[in-house]
């Protein structure tokens, strides 16, 4: 940053006034996952990011996930993680490992993270004010302790950004007997950002986004109709583990976010590019 103009400097500020206005006092949802949330270099562009968005106004939910720590602890007690399409078996041993994971050390290390960038935060999990209520997943094989959203109660997310804190979310969630679920962190940001009322969510992602040739990264798709998601998985454009991911957002601009955007969290300050650029970055659904 040192080896541009004062002039440079300006016009990036003067191009970035319009979004800046646009999104002053609206609520926008980040999924914090993959390699962003493991490089040091990245997740300070990250809390950077996050600190510049709530100091201009804008209310940043953060939802995270956590899988490889969760995956790394079972293996110190030496438990082994399966997985069947992409959703990690849960037993009562597992649940624990995840509450424990997630809610603990993977949410308090982010926000003290952000609490060392100058920004406030506040972490909270599904089970706090009944934010996540879930009830088992229903799938042709026993997932044991995986939920499906029954509702969301945004009333303690609200509190904290009205109160100038950033909210970041653990995706455990209440079941109504006492139980605990483990729910797919994509899906619970797709679902906190419709009942918020979220003006964007951001699924960050080791991927440049929705690639026509899978191997060629100058294939990007950078906008896509929800209307036409039906049509790209028959062409085999959207496929594997885009899938989950892409029906996310399909979900969300269905309930009423007006921009969903997977969006490379690989390339430092990836956030504020997609923020207050013309051309953004990675994919939007719409």
């Amino acid at each position: 940053m040192h080896n541009i103009s004062n002039q440079d400097r300006a016009n990036v500020l003067v191009q970035a006034l319009p979004y800046i206005q646009k999104y002053a006092g609206k609520t926008i949802v980040i999924k914090y996952g993959g390699n962003a949330m493991i490089s040091p270099e990245l997740k300070d562009a990250v809390m950077s990011d996050i600190v510049l968005l709530q100091l201009i106004g804008i209310n940043v939910v953060l939802v995270h996930g956590g899988g490889p720590e969760i995956s790394g602890m079972l293996n110190k007690i030496g438990k082994e993680s399966r997985f069947v399409n992409g959703l990690r078996v849960t037993d009562a041993e597992t649940i624990d490992i995840v509450q424990m994971v997630l809610a603990g050390k993977v949410n308090k290390s982010l926000v003290q993270l952000l609490e060392q960038h100058s920004g406030k935060a506040l972490g909270l999990c599904g089970l706090d004010g009944r934010m996540i209520m879930a009830e088992k997943k229903a799938s042709g094989v026993d997932l044991g302790y995986v939920g499906e959203i029954t509702e969301v109660n945004t009333e303690v997310i609200e509190n904290a950004t009205k109160n100038g804190y950033v909210p970041i979310i653990s995706t455990v969630a209440g079941g109504y007997n006492g139980d605990v679920y483990n729910i797919n962190a994509d899906l619970a940001a797709a679902r906190i950002a419709a009942e918020l009322k979220a003006v964007k969510l951001i699924l960050m992602t080791d991927i440049r986004g929705l690639l026509r040739n899978k191997e060629d990264d100058n294939t990007l798709i950078p906008v896509v109709n929800v209307s036409e998601v039906p049509s790209l998985k028959r062409e085999g454009i959207i496929s594997g583990g885009m899938i989950p991911k892409i029906e996310c957002c399909v979900e969300a601009v269905r309930r009423g976010v007006k921009r969903a955007h997977i969006i490379d969290g690989r390339i430092p300050h990836s956030i504020l590019i997609e923020m207050f650029s013309d051309e953004g970055i990675g994919t939007m659904f719409y």
